[in-house]
């Protein structure tokens, strides 16, 4: 049940007068649904009660968090309908999306508790010493990873489930020892309310300590700065914009105590097509792109908003059918009308620009909040004079540019910013024949695909969420996959300690099992 109050660890709060209600985008009415605002003093206690759990919940054993991380699984699983029903009502988007996404939510948290069972992700390290090394001595040092501390998460608009309360932000926090204090998003705080109760219980069916989770309310900026801001938050995790996400690294980097911002913020996800793709399956690729571009009202971090390609009849024809396929597709509804107006504000911005062409646009009626899709040509040296065209538009939106040749599609992608993914459409033979493309691509983009669409990030070991500035904020990090409990810890050297007290991964006898660097050599060998 959706009470509109905040998670304060297990307790839930409503001090503050000021209150707002989440929107219905389909229906174009606000939800029944009101919602108290964090108060600083709930801030603080949330923070507070954060800082006290990170004391012992930092040193629980990772199989007493793995359980913490799958019973928050099946605590979200048995929420059912009403989660389902809630999401829909609170995004526009369809019911299949909403259960998608809640198994992609349970999948990334139970992905978690997998490598907290196996447990070599602490990637301890031991040099053993030699007291009679010439002409020094060396000591006995051994290193592994611990986490940081409290992590302040910002929920993301476009995922209520994945991105946001249990996200992988979230998870990948619990995951490392970190407690976890979420500003909920605005847009979806019933959906965050609900999930927020389901850790809730979780915590204290497996024992958790008080403050370990929290889930604040907010509809603007104020709790997020104060999150930002407090000398015990330790770290911050943001999906969003590029303004927001930029915002909260210049306030921790200003703090007494600067700490790192891991925002994973815009990306426009270039798509190079080389001519033998064209020539070869130019409709098809063009069929899959219309779809690509206006899945889910194209309100994917990893939409394709750019393709590039060298002009000739292949281009011609290419950017002739994608015209088609995109004028055929039915628009959907978007997040929310503040993400509506913002589409269209970036549209008609975009589309105003001098020496572009209008290459298709949805022309039929639509409800409220749906975003039309369209799309642009320009001609390459247009593209690399007008910065504005280098912009995102979040939404069903793409530009095709034109290049003369393949030097100029080098030139183009060198003087992009950074992305999450560049895509290559061509043949084996021909990106063969194209390293120098490759390898530009390769130096501005995270996720590098050859011969598919960049929309749909899988959840694995492998995967690669996040890319060069502005895409995010650190490059080395992924937001995806169970990579990402990496920003949430740091490495500690431990040198000449007894054996006794040793963490249990640094110990001789290797009682957990788990793979260790000893000696240079990978093992599981006791020493």
């Amino acid at each position: 049940m959706i009470t509109g109050k905040n998670y304060i660890g297990v307790e839930t709060s409503a001090k503050n007068s000021r209150t707002y209600s989440t929107f219905n985008p389909k229906l174009n009415k606000p939800t029944e649904w009101v919602f108290h605002e964090a108060s600083q003093e709930e801030v603080n206690a949330a923070v507070e009660k954060a800082a006290i759990a990170f004391e012992t919940y930092g040193k629980f054993p990772d199989a007493k968090k793995a359980e913490f991380l799958k019973a928050i699984a099946s605590e979200i699983e048995a929420l059912g309908d009403e989660l389902i029903s809630v999401y829909v009502q609170e995004s526009g988007l369809p019911e299949g999306r909403a259960k998608g996404e809640r198994g992609r939510t349970m999948g990334q948290l139970r992905a978690f508790a997998t490598l907290l069972e196996e447990g070599s992700w602490v990637e301890a390290t031991i040099d053993t010493a030699q007291p009679n090394r010439e002409p020094l001595p060396k000591a006995d040092i051994r290193k592994m990873l611990l986490p940081i501390g409290p992590i302040a998460v910002f929920g993301a608009s476009n995922f209520p489930l994945a991105f946001s309360t249990a996200g992988g932000d979230t998870a990948s926090a619990l995951a490392a020892g970190c407690p976890v204090i979420v500003k909920s998003h605005p847009m979806h705080a019933g959906t965050g309310e609900l999930v927020a109760s389901a850790i809730a219980k979780a915590a204290k069916k497996t024992g958790m300590p008080d403050g370990v989770f929290s889930n604040l309310n907010s509809r603007d900026s104020e709790v997020g700065q104060l999150l930002t801001l407090h000398p015990k938050v330790k770290g911050v995790g943001f999906t969003g914009s590029t303004n927001g996400g930029m915002a909260l690294y210049r306030l921790a980097s200003q703090r007494k105590e600067p700490i790192p911002v891991f925002a994973e913020m815009g990306s426009i996800n270039p798509v190079v097509v080389l001519p033998s793709a064209l020539e070869q399956k130019g409709a098809e690729w063009a069929a899959q792109y219309a779809g690509s571009i206006v899945l889910g009202a194209g309100q994917f971090c990893t939409n394709p908003g750019l393709i590039l390609g060298i002009k000739g009849q292949a281009l011609d024809g290419f950017i002739v059918d994608l015209g088609k396929e995109i004028e055929k597709l039915e628009p959907t509804c978007m997040l929310h009308p503040n993400i509506y107006e913002g589409y269209e504000k970036g549209k008609k911005e975009l589309s105003s620009q001098p020496k572009t062409a209008e290459v298709a646009a949805f022309k039929g009626e639509t409800a409220p909040n749906f975003g039309e899709q369209k799309i642009l040509t320009v001609a390459a040296q247009d593209f690399l004079d007008n910065p504005v065209l280098h912009k995102e538009v979040f939404g069903p939106f793409s530009i095709v540019v034109q290049c003369q040749d393949k030097a100029q599609l080098i030139t183009v992608i060198q003087h992009l910013e950074g992305q999450l993914t560049g895509t290559i459409l061509g043949t084996e033979t021909e990106i063969k024949k194209s390293p120098e493309v490759v390898n530009a691509l390769i130096n501005r983009v995270g996720r590098i695909i050859f011969n598919g669409v960049p929309t749909g990030v899988e959840v694995c070991p492998s995967m690669m969420h996040g890319g060069p500035f502005p895409s995010t904020t650190d490059s080395r990090f992924t937001s995806v996959g169970t990579s990402a409990i990496r920003r949430w810890v740091r490495p500690v050297s431990f040198q000449s300690w007894p054996e006794e007290i040793l963490p249990d991964a640094l110990k001789n006898n290797n009682p957990l099992d788990i793979m260790r660097l000893v000696n240079g050599e990978h093992t599981k060998k006791q020493l």
